[in-house]
């Protein structure tokens, strides 16, 4: 607690605070003066995010106060990375201030996580690449001379010269073209608007992980005196704020975002052809190349962003409104706004990923960064450097490749040249992984298929170094080639061609559908290979490489992928950590602090990290937390992964619900362990007349699949609950009383959705969730955080430096029971954060209430028999101590009853 005279005031919060708030803000506000890494609790339902604006920004203000009573010095920040992005119109790095200090300009790609691999030479490729598949289309030469025959028009493919610079560490290869320098002229237009946009001092960057979670933090800030006070601008992705009708009819986010790239790279480019073409020639570009048609008026984009900030905070759906209304982009528009904000609202992505933070031009240099939505950080931040390129892909840009080369290797330079072959080089390596092929023949025949068909079907797991010296490309600069990469625009100019030459070619449409339906365009297959090499430069004991090989089943294609799994975060973290004056991190339930240290911030001392967690408003006597040992037939709950599928099991977990419609009111939220037993135990209750039997008193929702259906079931679910509510009919309210959702842990009811008052008087949890053992990913994970020692192979199809993986549940099993109290752990904690995140969604304010039922044996057997920890012990502090551990189900629906006729009564 803060000495009360000195106790920061808290002018800004909407209504009288409740004690554990004021607690809250005031440790809040204490990290924000010490600086650093803090972790605050505050149990959902409890004010948080309201009690994290009003101290938060509060802080910012008083501190603002007080530098301009101290002094008026400017420290000037060179500001984003992200001038000069590729991604960027023209208009856009005219406008945002030019000044980026030309030695901060290192290796993007080399340097993302620190200094490049370390195994690989200094040196370039000397090998010849043998062109492979020559002449095996039949009718390819006839293809090929139409495209001869119109060979002038072919210019627009051929890329320009490329030179290297004689060497001077990685980085040292500059491209002659101006256009791809990072400097940018600026017109005398805006250079005025320049000196306006100096860079607010003491940001806030706000950051959760959905745009739900996003819209609900404005709307809370809403109604705060700092809606008035702080310019803030909410970021979010294109496919969210594009509003070019013909760009979001693609509806992939990846097509959407190619297109809108598209776009930007053919104005760039058609306005240089303007500027070459000679004076009086009377050629002028007309409307269909001059880019996006939202960003044409430059003025209005001025005015959207004045009318933004002169608003209310605006969330993503307002934004874009906006942008309609006034026929001007919102994404490019509230990209821009960044500079001038005091609070930057914004999705997990757009922070966390260094790529994404130089793109936004984000600078967190003694800024403020906090972080909600917390519990799961880590692993959501190595998700992000995660990296995959399917079989599909890499044919995609392996072939476009071969084609191009084969047009215009007289005409390429000799840098060009051996860059593309270098290219081609890998990408032949990663085919052969994938086809497990020895002997260099690859893509083409059927027998290349039925052999690799006979393949064992297991996954493997491999080191980067270990993958570079088996593949034999451990002498290729990785940095140089990502750098060429980057500044040639190989990407879409092979890709041009390509298209060109499957028109010409009138390769049948329905090849490129299939081809390309679930990987995109060759840009998005060419960007998948590029990351993958990205991935490549990390250091070898960051992460694993998982092969997936090809195979056939039912004639059908399976697998074929190659995947880097990133493992350690905390290199990522300290980027933003080094930078920012204070990172906080803010959850509903933070434990166990100790591994998110571990993981994220290990030298970091235990005694400098500043952790608060505070109890819950709700009275005790508001929630009624039981653990569910037994049915009503006497049967033990036991939800392991052997024992739930049975057919006992499901029928008495459907005995249990029939007994709580009776006896609840209003809704009923069951969370399942996954979609797919979730499906099981319907069918099953469908099949035995179970679900007959429950749907006599409350109807059934089901939660989509789909995230985009979720919201309309969500609607239906709310609507049906408060019509029955609301009706007087004695009748009606005996034989239809409400509704049951059946949702899945970790999906999208889970986590972030408002489940308040009668849509969730009763969370039942089935189970515990354990994530598969079987998921490869997973098991990789825990035994990096478990120092766990890989085993060798005795195979003589796989290299003794490869892990096999047989992708069953036993497997998985084996590798835990192997694991050391570490690994066992962590497997335990991803379990139970996820029913703590359920259990959660329904106590959402002082006046809530809720039952909570634990259906399973393992949440009240003895400790002393488990091999970890018992999971009572990781829930909630304010469930745990209100927890009861029924000995029959009897005990359980009289305690229901005398507590809902008890709330019932208390709430007339």
């Amino acid at each position: 607690m803060v000495d009360e005279e000195v106790a920061p005031k808290f002018p800004g919060f909407p209504f009288e605070p409740y004690s554990i708030q004021i607690d809250f803000m005031n440790s809040l506000y204490q990290s924000l003066n010490q600086g650093g890494v803090s972790m605050l609790e505050s149990p959902t339902g409890t004010g948080k995010t309201m009690s994290v604006i009003c101290s938060a920004l509060q802080w910012v203000l008083d501190k603002r106060l007080q530098q301009e009573a101290v002094c008026d010095e400017n420290p000037g920040s060179g500001g984003g990375g992200g001038v000069g992005s590729d991604d960027e119109p023209d208009w856009m790095r005219d406008f945002v201030v030019n000044k980026v200090e030309n030695n901060k300009k290192e290796e993007k790609y080399g340097s993302v996580w620190g200094k490049p691999h370390s195994s690989k030479k200094r040196t370039e490729v000397r090998k010849d690449f043998r062109v492979m598949g020559a002449g095996e289309e039949k009718g390819g030469d006839s293809a090929q001379n139409k495209i001869d025959a119109v060979g002038v028009t072919d210019k627009e493919f051929l890329l320009e010269e490329y030179e290297s610079e004689d060497e001077r560490g990685p980085g040292s290869i500059m491209s002659k073209r101006k256009t791809v320098n990072t400097s940018f002229s600026s017109s005398s237009e805006d250079e005025c608007s320049e000196e306006e946009e100096e860079e607010k001092k003491l940001k806030v960057y706000f950051c959760s992980r959905t745009h739900s979670q996003l819209s609900q933090f404005i709307k809370e800030l809403r109604r705060t005196v700092f809606a008035k006070e702080m310019k803030v601008v909410s970021l979010g992705s294109r496919k969210n704020l594009c509003i070019n009708e013909e760009v979001v009819a693609l509806g992939n986010s990846t097509r959407i975002n190619e297109r809108c790239l598209e776009l930007q790279k053919k104005k760039k480019n058609d306005a240089t052809k303007v500027k070459n073409l000679k004076v009086g020639s009377g050629i002028r570009r007309t409307k269909a190349t001059s880019g996006c048609r939202m960003l044409r008026k430059h003025r209005v984009q001025q005015e959207f962003r004045n009318e933004v900030f002169q608003q209310r905070p605006l969330d993503i759906e307002d934004l874009a409104n906006l942008g309609r209304t006034m026929g001007t982009c919102p994404y490019y528009g509230s990209r821009s706004m960044v500079r001038r904000a005091d609070l930057v609202v914004l999705p997990y992505q757009s922070l966390l990923s260094k790529s994404s933070r130089d793109a936004l031009g984000l600078n967190l240099k003694s800024n403020i960064v906090i972080i909600d939505e917390a519990h799961n950080l880590a692993d959501s931040l190595i998700n992000m450097y995660d990296s995959k390129i399917t079989l599909s892909q890499l044919e995609t840009v392996h072939n476009h490749l071969e084609r191009y080369f084969l047009r215009f290797r007289s005409l390429l330079g000799p840098t060009n040249r051996r860059y593309i072959q270098t290219i081609m080089v890998l990408t032949q390596a990663f085919l052969r992984v994938l086809l497990d092929d020895k002997d260099g023949n690859l893509i083409g025949s059927s027998r290349d298929i039925d052999q690799a068909s006979e393949k064992s079907s297991s996954d493997f797991t491999v080191a980067i170094n270990d993958f570079l010296f088996e593949q034999n490309i451990d002498n290729i600069n990785l940095v140089k080639l990502l750098k060429y990469i980057k500044e040639s625009n190989i990407m879409h100019k092979v890709s041009g061609y390509g298209e060109k030459f499957a028109a010409m070619a009138k390769i049948p449409a329905q090849h490129n559908i299939e081809q390309h339906a679930e990987e995109g365009s060759c840009v998005s297959a060419f960007q998948a290979l590029a990351n993958m090499l990205l991935s490549l430069t990390n250091n070898d004991g960051d992460g694993r490489i998982i092969i997936s090989r090809f195979r056939l089943t039912s004639l059908k294609k399976q697998g074929g992928y190659l995947k880097y799994v990133m493992l350690s975060g905390e290199k990522i973290f300290s980027e933003i950590v080094d930078e920012a004056h204070a990172v906080i991190l803010v959850g509903g339930t933070l434990q166990p602090i100790e591994e998110t240290r571990e993981r994220l911030f290990p030298w970091l001392p235990p005694n400098h990290l500043h952790f608060f967690s505070c109890g819950h408003i709700v009275p005790p006597d508001s929630i009624m937390p039981i653990a569910v040992a037994r049915g009503p037939t006497g049967r033990t709950f036991d939800f392991s992964f052997g024992s739930r599928s049975s057919p006992d099991m499901m029928r008495e977990l459907g005995l249990l619900l029939c007994n709580l419609v009776t006896v609840v009111p209003e809704g009923i939220v069951v969370f399942f362990p996954s979609f797919d037993y979730e499906n099981r135990v319907y069918e099953h209750w469908e099949s035995s007349g179970i679900l007959e039997r429950i749907t006599k008193r409350k109807r059934i929702f089901r939660e989509p699949r789909n995230n985009m259906d979720v919201e309309s079931v969500l609607k239906e679910y709310k609507d049906t609950i408060y019509t029955l509510s609301g009706m007087n009919s004695e009748v009606n309210q005996v034989s239809y009383s409400g509704a049951i959702l059946l949702a899945v842990v970790g999906a999208k009811l889970s986590e972030g959705i408002n489940l308040s008052d009668g849509m969730g008087r009763c969370i039942v949890m089935v189970g515990l969730p354990y994530a598969s053992p079987s998921d490869i990913e997973l098991l990789e994970r825990i035994k990096h955080i478990d120092r766990f020692q890989n085993l060798k192979l005795d195979n003589s199809s796989v290299s003794t430096s490869y892990d096999l993986y047989s992708g069953h549940v036993e497997g998985g099993f084996a590798i835990l029971r192997s694991c050391t109290r570490r690994g066992k752990e962590y497997y335990e904690n991803l379990c139970m954060k996820a029913v703590n995140q359920s259990i959660g969604r329904a106590i959402r304010h002082i006046n809530d209430y809720a039952a909570i039922l634990l259906v399973d044996i393992r949440y009240t057997s003895d400790s002393s028999k488990r091999s970890m920890a018992h999971p009572v012990t990781k829930l909630p502090q304010w469930i745990k101590d209100r927890l009861v551990s029924s000995i029959s189900y009897g005990e359980v629906h009289r305690s229901l009853h005398q507590f809902f006729k008890l709330k019932k009564t208390c709430c007339r």
